[in-house]
C-alpha cells in the first residue's frame, strides 16, 4: 500500500546551514570541519568537502553539524545545480542554500526517500520563487513523499537501486586511482626520467647519462626527442557546423561542442554532411578552446566535433601516447585558464597550439610507455561506459519502483518479480574473478 507523507511529517529535523563570516579568518584557516556547497549534490554521497571550517566558527556561530544519512538538497545554485539532492555520509554543516532534512528512522527509510526524491527533480525546481528563483525550506517541509506504509519494503526498492549507485561509485573511485597511477607514471619517467633502463634500475638515478635540450631548455635522456605538437600527434580541429541543421532528434551524426567535453555527453545532432576526419574515437583527447578550456578523454565512437575545439590523437608509428600529451599538455591549459580575466572570453588559438612540444621517448625492452598508459587508458574508459550502462538501467527503474510497476514481492508475480530484482542485483555487483 502506497500512503503520502508531507517531509516534516517524516523528518526529527528540517534546516539549513549558515556561511561564517569570510573576513573571519580564524573561522576557516586549518579549518577540519567539513563544510558542503551546493554545487556537491550533483553527488550520491558526499563523504567529505571542498572547504572547512574552524571549531572556533562552530562555537561562534549559529551553524549545525548534520548528522550521517542526512539528505541535503540544493535550494539555489547555477545551471542544473538547484533540486540537486545528495547523502552525507559523514557529519558536516553546510552552507545557507542547502535544505538539509534528517529522516525519521521510524517513519521512513532515508535512503528510500533519496531516491523518492531524485524522481522530484522537476517538481522541486517547479516550487522555485522570488527575484532569484530559488527554492525555500517552508516549501520543502511541505513537499509530499509518496512510500509504502511499511519501512521493509522502502528498504527492499532502495537496495536495487542503491546496488547499482554503488557500483557506479566504486568505478569513480577506480578511475581515480588508475588517473593517479598514470601521473606518478608520467611523473617518475617523463619528469623525473627515472624510467627502467636496460638493467631494469632507474635511468638517471643510476648515471644514465642526460643531454640538452634547447627547446625545453633542460636536459633530457640521451636518445630522446622533442617534437611539435602537430608532427608528435594527430591534431584536429572541429568541423564549423551551421546550427540551422542542428536538431535534437537522433541522427547518425551527433555533434559534440565544448559544453559536452567535461562530461562526455550528446546535447545535439546534425542533419549536415561533415567530412569523416570530423570524427571522435574512444580515448580522443579533445581540449576546448573558448571559455573554459575543457580537457577531457572521448569514450564514444561516432560522433563529430565541432568548431572551436581542437582533437589530439596519438600516431600509430609514434610513442607519444594520449596520457602523455594530457599531462604535457594540462599545465599550459591550466595557466592560461588562470590567467584569463573574469570580464573576457579565453581563446586558444592555432599559434598557441603550434607552439607546444611533446617529449619524444626512446622504446625498449623495459619501457613501452605507450603501451602502459594505454592500457590504464582503456580501463579508464571500460569504466565510463559501465557506468554509463548502469546509470540508464537506474534511471529506467527508478519510477517504476517508486511508483510500484516493478515489486520485490506482488501478489500476482511474487517469484517472478522476486527473481527479476535477485538479477537486477546481480549485474550491479563487481564480477567476482
Amino acid at each position: 500500500m502506497i500512503i503520502t507523507k508531507k517531509l516534516k511529517d517524516i523528518s526529527s529535523l528540517i534546516g539549513s546551514g549558515i556561511t561564517p563570516r569570510r573576513d573571519t579568518i580564524a573561522f576557516w584557516e586549518n579549518g577540519t570541519i567539513p563544510w558542503l556547497k551546493t554545487e556537491q549534490l550533483g553527488e550520491y554521497k558526499i563523504y567529505d568537502t571542498t572547504e572547512k571550517i574552524t571549531q572556533l566558527a562552530l562555537n561562534e556561530t549559529s551553524i549545525k553539524i548534520f548528522p550521517v544519512n542526512t539528505l541535503s538538497i540544493a535550494m539555489y545554485g547555477e545551471g542544473k545545480t538547484r533540486g540537486n539532492v545528495a547523502i552525507l555520509k559523514k557529519e558536516m554543516a553546510t552552507n545557507q542554500a542547502c535544505c538539509n532534512i534528517v529522516i525519521d528512522k521510524e517513519k521512513a527509510d532515508f535512503e528510500y526517500v533519496y531516491y523518492f526524491l531524485k524522481t522530484q527533480y522537476n517538481q522541486l525546481r517547479s516550487l522555485s520563487s522570488g527575484v532569484r528563483n530559488n527554492l525555500n525550506s517552508n516549501d520543502i517541509k511541505e513537499f509530499e513523499i509518496r512510500l509504502p506504509n511499511n519501512i521493509p519494503t522502502q528498504q527492499k526498492i532502495a537496495s536495487v537501486l542503491s546496488a547499482l549507485d554503488s557500483k557506479i561509485e566504486l568505478n569513480n573511485i577506480i578511475n581515480t586511482e588508475l588517473e593517479a597511477m598514470a601521473k606518478t607514471l608520467y611523473d617518475y619517467w617523463f619528469v623525473q626520467f627515472d624510467f627502467p633502463n636496460a638493467d631494469r634500475k632507474p635511468y638517471k638515478t643510476s648515471g644514465g647519462k642526460m643531454v640538452w635540450n634547447e627547446e625545453l631548455k633542460r636536459e633530457i635522456p640521451e636518445g630522446w626527442g622533442v617534437q611539435m605538437l602537430f608532427h608528435g600527434l594527430d591534431v584536429q580541429y572541429g568541423f564549423p557546423f551551421s546550427t540551422s541543421k542542428f536538431t535534437d532528434e537522433v541522427t547518425d551524426k551527433p555533434v559534440i561542442r565544448i559544453r559536452d567535453i567535461l562530461e562526455n555527453t550528446i546535447s545535439t545532432y546534425t542533419t549536415e554532411e561533415v567530412d569523416q576526419k570530423y570524427q571522435l574515437f574512444q580515448k580522443d583527447l579533445l581540449i576546448g578552446m573558448d571559455g573554459n578550456f575543457h580537457m577531457n578523454f572521448w569514450d564514444k565512437d561516432g560522433a563529430y566535433l565541432n568548431q572551436r575545439s581542437v582533437r589530439i590523437r596519438s600516431k600509430k608509428d609514434s610513442n607519444v601516447s594520449n596520457f602523455q600529451a594530457y599531462f604535457e599538455l594540462s599545465p599550459y591549459i591550466k595557466a592560461r585558464e588562470k590567467n584569463v580575466s573574469r570580464t573576457t572570453v579565453g581563446h586558444l588559438s592555432d599559434k598557441d597550439l603550434k607552439r607546444l612540444f611533446v617529449t619524444s621517448s626512446k622504446k625498449t625492452d623495459n619501457f613501452q610507455p605507450k603501451k602502459t598508459f594505454d592500457s590504464l587508458l582503456s580501463k579508464i574508459i571500460t569504466n565510463r561506459l559501465e557506468n554509463q550502462q548502469l546509470s540508464e538501467l537506474r534511471d529506467w527503474l527508478l519510477p517504476m519502483l517508486m511508483n510500484g510497476q516493478v515489486t520485490s514481492t506482488s501478489s500476482v508475480t511474487g517469484k517472478a518479480c522476486y527473481e527479476t530484482e535477485e538479477e537486477m542485483r546481480m549485474a550491479a555487483e563487481p564480477e567476482k574473478k
